[in-house]
């Protein structure tokens, strides 16, 4: 969610490097944004607002700042309302330590208590803010001393970023539950919550460690533990992403360019991983077949997007690997009792690697002997740090809030990960094998098809957006598919929608139907056609607006459904890949309609690193 930028090297004017970082990092959402930079001999400054990176631009541009080395922030409230106050940095007493941080304190109230009792006086209602103040209590000539032993007494999640006037040039970062990079440049280092700030500037990065401290200076880098100081050797990331992928690259929004990206997202994800005749390998596993064929259950944990990419992905094990698969919401299941179990696969699945609750799900299922198995799109991420085995999803940077091209690709990489576990128990034949293969390879060409429909479907996006609610149902692999339609609809639109189960209709949702009500049906091949068509046929006798995704040439629900989408046929395992496609579309064209903000809806945030 926050975003943290800091800067020390050869540059003679920190300023507008800090504030593009922060603007790479708008997409995390934000309420309020600070800066504090030091280096022309007038000392730390700071200045900070309330609400977007452009009402602080404002107030640079009444009361400039000038220096060679500083740090940035955009904060997401967690602790105080959206205020100045409450908006990072955050000084001590004295005003010669300044701090950014990015998680939660769980131990704040404690610490804020002892603070006041030692005479400490504090501006904001944050729990950020007890950090400064005990370095000032601990500092006695040495802030690394300092600062080490002031985040000694911290409990909870923290990235966060120290600049002190006692140590001009130097900036100490450290990392426990939450993302840190430190970027390296030429002759200039960068600390930074989110490679997408530094990839102007550079393509290498060090990933630190969970408990790191990192103290930058213009020397460079030195990486310690934060508990004994001993040195740590960071893992080295060099990204290949181009400054212009993380740019709109001429289309209205980012959520239009990540759309239009999905076929080469998905060749990405499947590139050298699906082999001839529909073969399945993940290179980097240390896992054999037998070891594949020893796990007798997989467990699925995931949140919002990622959960239903986990439920696509049980339909599919199951029916190819015969293997019982769980999929729950990763905040709920890491709160039931769990048994311990060696011979379950635990794959958790994050677009960021940092989602709070499916990290600590995660570590849950570790420390009861489940073997992790990542399914993230983020290389050096926490979760990708701390698991088993990793199934990058290369989809490249995702800057809408919503996941469009990251939730195809989390589906696709769940797909791989059946054929892979289905070929080593041996439970899917040659032919099939083969089908299916040649059906993943056909999905972007389909998908670039569909793009084609854009015109077509936006229409029936801005007819959506004249109703208050609507349902999205589905049957079989086309249910979750309905649950992702829906959720995009609600994100970008605001417009109530739920998805059910299209046989659950008569069991409570019908009861909403009437004129007022659209259904959204998705009913490509399956082998439940037959009875979703049923349904559909129940919600038109209710007099419900019928919107009906259907394959080409199919014309069983003419003259029942109002609008009809075409698309073209595949496997009904492949197909959510493509009919996916449809309900981004029609949600993005919903929202348009509307006058909204596609790429940053209300209240939402990318990447969700508190509970």
């Amino acid at each position: 969610m926050c975003g943290i930028v800091g800067y020390v090297g050869n540059s003679t004017e920190v300023v507008p490097i800090i504030i593009e970082g922060l603007r790479r990092l708008e997409y995390r959402g934000y309420d309020s944004a600070g800066i504090a930079v030091g280096g022309n001999g007038d000392g730390l400054q700071l200045r900070r607002a309330p609400g977007k990176l452009r009402k602080l631009e404002e107030v640079l541009h009444e009361r400039p700042v000038h220096g060679t080395f500083g740090i940035g922030h955009t904060r997401w409230a967690t602790h105080g309302r959206p205020s100045y106050a409450n908006a990072h940095p955050h000084s001590d007493c004295t005003g010669r330590f300044f701090v950014i941080h990015n998680g939660i304190i769980e131990n704040f109230a404690a610490l804020k208590a002892e603070l006041i009792e030692a005479g400490h006086e504090f501006s904001s209602d944050t729990d950020s803010e007890v950090v400064p103040h005990l370095i000032e209590q601990y500092y006695a000539g040495d802030l690394v001393a300092a600062t080490r032993r002031a985040l000694g007494r911290l409990s909870g999640a923290y990235a966060l970023v120290v600049l002190s006037s006692t140590d001009p040039e130097t900036l100490i970062g450290a990392r426990l539950n939450a993302p840190l990079v430190v970027g390296v440049g030429r002759d200039e280092w960068f600390l930074s919550s989110d490679l997408t700030a530094i990839i102007p500037y550079t393509k290498q990065a060090l990933v630190l460690g969970e408990g790191d401290m990192a103290v930058l200076s213009p020397v460079g880098p030195v990486i310690s533990s934060i508990v004994d100081g001993s040195e740590s050797v960071p893992r080295v990331v060099r990204v290949d992403w181009d400054v212009i992928q993380a740019e709109r690259g001429g289309f209205p929004s980012f959520m239009a360019k990540e759309i239009n990206e999905q076929p080469a997202a998905l060749e990405n994800a499947v590139r050298g991983r699906l082999l001839g005749h529909g073969r399945v390998e993940f290179v980097d596993w240390a896992l054999d077949d037998t070891d594949l064929k020893a796990f007798q259950r997989v467990q699925i944990v995931g949140t919002g997007t990622a959960y239903i990419a986990g439920l696509l992905t049980k339909y599919a094990i199951e029916d190819l690997a015969k293997i019982p698969v769980a999929v729950d919401v990763a905040s709920e299941w890491r709160y039931r009792p769990q048994p311990p179990d060696g011979r379950t696969l635990m794959v958790a699945i994050s677009q960021s690697g940092e989602t709070a609750d499916t990290l600590a799900a995660a570590r849950l299922a570790r420390t009861q002997g489940s073997h992790l198995l990542a399914l993230t799109n983020v290389v050096g991420s926490t979760l990708s740090l701390e698991a088993d085995a990793v199934i990058n999803m290369h989809a490249g940077p995702e800057v809408c809030v919503v996941a469009t091209k990251t939730f195809v690709n989390q589906v696709a990489c769940g797909l791989l990960l059946a054929m892979r576990l289905a070929q080593a128990r041996g439970t899917l034949g040659e032919a099939d094998r083969r089908e299916l293969g040649a059906a993943l390879r056909a999905v972007p060409a389909i998908q670039r098809q569909i793009l084609g429909l854009e015109e077509s479907i936006a229409s029936l996006g801005r007819w959506l957006a004249g109703y208050q609610s609507a349902i999205y149902v589905g049957r079989g692999y086309n249910y979750p598919t309905a649950m992702e339609a829906a959720l995009k609809l609600k994100e970008v639109s605001y417009v109530h929608a739920e998805a059910h189960p299209a046989g659950e209709l008569k069991h409570g949702p019908i009861a909403l139907l009437d004129e007022g009500m659209p259904v959204v049906a998705f009913a490509t091949e399956s082998v439940t056609r037959e009875k979703i068509r049923s349904n559909v046929q129940e919600s038109k006798a209710r007099q419900s607006p019928i919107l009906a995704i259907v394959n080409d040439g199919d014309s069983t629900l003419d003259g029942v459904a109002d609008h009809i989408i075409q698309v073209p046929r595949l496997p009904e395992m492949v197909a959510p890949l493509t009919t996916a496609l449809v309900g981004q579309l029609l949600a993005y064209h919903a929202a348009l309609s509307k006058g909204l903000d596609v790429d940053r809806p209300r209240n939402l945030a990318k990447s969700v690193t508190v509970e």
